[in-house]
């Protein structure tokens, strides 16, 4: 079994978008617990969440340190259209731009992570 993490809730959003982004990385801490392959992707405006939980006074930034590892990577296209490219960079994730969507400068292929075996979750 391998696990794909989508992260697609806002951190603009209030508590429901803290509770999913919350477990996602759980989820995705349990599968690295347990020694599955995994891999977290940011799409959406999910892709403002890695500027937000680099900061250490984060309440889970300590659970997002123990999977950073596992970052896949965040979506470029959604990263351009909200705004959150800048901060991605900073954090030192890859932009992924495996599906060419006309009009952006490309988002993950979740066609070619389920190709590839990966059982995806969204948050």
């Amino acid at each position: 079994m391998k696990a794909a993490i989508i992260i697609l809730s806002d951190p603009k959003a209030g508590e429901d978008a803290l509770g999913r982004m919350f477990n996602g990385l759980a989820a995705a801490y349990d599968f690295k617990q347990k020694g599955i392959e995994v891999g977290i992707y940011f799409q959406g405006t999910g892709t403002r969440w890695p500027g937000v939980l680099a900061k250490a006074d984060h309440p889970i930034h300590a659970l997002f340190k123990a999977v950073e590892d596992k970052v896949a990577g965040v979506s470029c296209g959604c990263a351009d259209v909200f705004g959150a490219r800048e901060d991605a960079e900073k954090v030192g994730f890859d932009l992924i731009t495996d599906n060419s969507v006309p009009g952006t400068s490309g988002l993950p292929s979740i066609a070619q992570i389920s190709a590839d075996g990966f059982t995806v979750f969204s948050f």
